[in-house]
């Protein structure tokens, strides 16, 4: 069937305003609504994974409580240990007591420095005490005693350590040195 031209053309014209409208409608309206529902169910996703991540953390709790607890005990044991009062009797007498299970002399103190901010680890609660002592003994004697002392005493650290033959070793003594080191320890805070 032939249309005549006016009507073709009224036709043509129709479905061109009707598929103009109906892509407007398609990226005006639908289109924006599905970036829309898109973004809702990233965000969607997003809660879902920080509800279950809370969800854990509760799981969590008891588990995490008493590990608070065992932490503060070893934490309030290891304070035991820790110079404080009177920093330097608490250094000879924990030098002293400590050095009697091995062959080493240490009969050089000197003054305390300290208590100051600790310089072993930045930020840290606790303050620092640093004693410098000398003496002699063996090589063998001096590196079982530093490592033994640092093991033993874990809030403490064997610093700017020198060691050089001792003066006046016989040949009997060949191996025996004469050291320098500091000894830097954390101090007990007063409020505990």
């Amino acid at each position: 069937m032939k249309l005549p031209n006016e009507k073709r053309n009224q036709l043509i014209l129709t479905v061109v305003i009707v598929l103009s409208a109906l892509s407007a409608l398609y990226f005006g309206l639908i289109n924006f609504q599905r970036r829309a529902m898109h973004r809702a169910q990233e965000d969607a996703a997003i809660t879902h994974e920080k509800v279950a991540q809370v969800e854990q953390a509760l799981k969590m709790k008891d588990q995490v409580a008493v590990q608070l607890v065992e932490t503060k005990a070893k934490v309030a044991e290891l304070e035991k240990g820790m110079a404080s009062g009177d920093l330097y009797s608490w250094f000879i007498e924990t030098i002293r007591q400590f050095k009697q299970h091995y062959n080493v002399d240490i009969p050089q103190f000197s003054q305390v420095d300290g208590p100051k901010d600790a310089t072993l680890i930045p930020s840290f609660p606790y303050k620092q005490a640093t004693l410098s002592v000398g003496g002699t003994a063996l090589f063998f004697d001096l590196g079982r005693f530093i490592a033994d002392f640092e093991n033993q005493f874990p809030f403490a650290r064997i610093l700017n350590l020198s060691v050089e033959p001792a003066p006046g070793s016989g040949t009997g003594d060949a191996e025996r040195l004469s050291f320098r080191m500091d000894i830097a320890v954390l101090v007990k805070p007063e409020n505990t």
